[in-house]
């Protein structure tokens, strides 16, 4: 008897707890998985610092690029950007490539996210994907990172622009 009722107080916990727990969305195989290199993925966001479009990212480009990006999001004017302007710029990122695989986040937990935190991610991943070291990414390196870079734009009467 005290068997039977061992049983019926197991069974009914175990309804209690809403039954087996459902995997995480990246393990059920009847979802389709989530394509995170959604129009570029992470290298995408170093092709839009393509200051002169020539197809070729310089170190120098994305500097200037960057520190232009920070300043426009520090509204504030302080070199900090604080939880809320963190998470419209996550947001508008998530609008813009359907992905949240390159968040800005405030690393060391001060409450502030300084020029250092925004620009780290962008800066390892150059570095990543600069194979040959010359302190540029050229099509080919940008194209084997996932990026879809620009196309040269025309100069005047159809050339190509001047290097």
């Amino acid at each position: 008897m005290r068997l039977l009722h061992l049983i019926l107080l197991s069974t009914l916990a175990l309804t209690a707890c809403g039954g087996p727990q459902q995997p995480p969305p990246w393990m059920r195989p009847t979802e389709k998985p989530r394509d995170e290199n959604y129009h570029g993925g992470n290298a995408a966001m170093l092709v839009k610092h393509d200051a002169n479009h020539d197809g070729t990212l310089t170190r120098d480009e994305l500097i200037n690029g960057l520190k232009a990006e920070f300043a426009l999001y520090d509204t504030h004017r302080n070199g900090c950007l604080d939880a809320a302007q963190a998470g419209a710029i996550n947001q508008a990122r998530v609008d813009a490539d359907q992905s949240t695989a390159t968040p800005v986040m405030d690393w060391n937990q001060d409450g502030c996210i300084g020029y250092t935190e925004f620009s780290a991610v962008p800066y390892s991943l150059f570095d990543q994907l600069d194979i040959n070291h010359d302190g540029k990414l050229e099509p080919k390196e940008l194209q084997r990172a996932g990026a879809k870079p620009k196309e040269p734009q025309a100069g005047p009467g159809g050339a190509p622009p001047a290097p």
